[in-house]
């Protein structure tokens, strides 16, 4: 095995990455992914069902892979938080800041030329991701003492809390692993140091923890801010609150983030400006203006009208009648039905029902007319 393992650890802590640890790829983790994927856990992600082998054994990813090297990014930060004010939208802390797939990327090529540099690889000898891969990052962070499962199915970090954002290289290059958190106690345990704390479980808003461990997508203010595409359940909306991309509720309440101190930030790239916008500024953005405020964050990934349809269920929730000029118009003419659908519920949800006769006379589109049909 290389006698410069550490050597290349103190590099890539010099890259940028603030934690650096190592997995042999023989035997692989055994996660229950097929039980979640059968259970329909991972809701209309189908593509986690389609890279499930991949997932399962890195062999398939790359062939001849020896280790797995495990990096993680802390995004922590005292002074980078969106508050719950009224009229102040909720964001989850990684999109307050420059896409992190673009910002470690660079970093992750770097490492692999180090690979090459001080160990011979060539590039076939090595695949990086930065959470675009059929790579089980969590699994293999647990496997190599990055952290251990929370209930809450997130990493937990002894020294970054829950806010490590994974990247992982898969190589030829055979590492010396690193021990688990706890030797000699089942590295892929749930809640291995969670003891009979239960705060990220009572604390979720839509109840999607269905045994600790186990995240129902399905019910996952996540899911349905960033992945879902289309209708929010009606049921579920009271719960997603002012967040209105993301939600990190389980994480926050973890008592392990006592210990978390602010990263290094050489990877991100901070947007103080997200955190100051208003729910009235998303309503009123226009293709153009989503485009200047979202270029290079997270948050474009999600497109106008899935931003739109986030901030009509925060506006719903906040229970100020002042929104009611600014969800009008969205709920009359806004020309994706998603979007009027979701003002429609918000604007009735402020009691401003009667100001919407208008405008249902005019409506043909079957999701929207559910929704003023609703009780």
């Amino acid at each position: 095995m290389p006698a410069d393992r550490e050597e290349f650890r103190r590099r890539l802590g010099e890259i940028g990455f603030d934690a650096v640890r190592f997995a042999a790829v023989e035997p692989p983790p055994a996660p229950p992914l097929r039980a979640w994927l059968d259970a329909g856990h991972h809701a209309d992600m189908a593509w986690m069902a389609r890279t499930a082998d991949k997932r399962l054994d890195p062999q398939q990813v790359l062939p001849g892979a020896s280790s797995v090297v495990m990096l993680g990014v802390s995004y922590w930060s005292e002074n980078l938080r969106s508050g719950a004010k009224v009229g102040r939208p909720v964001w989850a802390r990684y999109a307050l800041h420059e896409d992190y797939h673009d910002t470690i990327r660079p970093a992750l090529e770097e490492s692999g030329k180090l690979l090459e540099t001080m160990f011979g690889a060539v590039p076939e000898d090595y695949r990086w991701y930065v959470d675009t891969g059929p790579v089980l990052e969590r699994s293999w962070a647990v496997r190599a003492g990055l952290g251990f499962t929370g209930k809450n199915a997130m990493l937990v970090s002894r020294r970054h809390g829950n806010w490590l954002l994974l990247s992982a290289i898969l190589t030829r290059v055979a590492f010396e692993p690193d021990p688990p958190v706890v030797e000699g106690r089942p590295a892929d345990k749930v809640g291995l140091l969670c003891g009979k704390c239960t705060r990220c479980l009572d604390a979720c808003p839509t109840d999607a923890f269905p045994a600790p461990g186990t995240l129902d997508a399905r019910r996952c203010v996540s899911y349905q801010t960033i992945e879902n595409k289309g209708v929010i359940p009606r049921d579920l909306r009271p719960g997603i609150g002012a967040r209105i991309f993301g939600c990190d509720v389980c994480l926050e309440v973890c008592p392990w983030n006592r210990f978390a101190q602010d990263g290094r930030r050489m990877l991100l790239s901070a947007r103080h400006d997200l955190a100051g916008l208003t729910l009235p500024e998303i309503l009123r953005l226009t293709p153009e203006t989503f485009a200047a405020t979202f270029r290079r964050t997270p948050v474009k990934r999600l497109k106008l009208g899935g931003l739109l349809r986030n901030a009509c269920v925060a506006a719903g929730n906040c229970g100020e009648r002042s929104l009611l000029p600014d969800l009008l118009p969205l709920a009359a003419s806004h020309p994706l039905p998603l979007v009027r659908a979701h003002a429609v519920w918000a604007v009735r949800r402020l009691g401003g029902e009667a100001a919407l006769a208008e405008a249902r006379r005019d409506e043909t589109d079957p999701q929207v007319l559910a929704e003023y049909e609703a009780e």
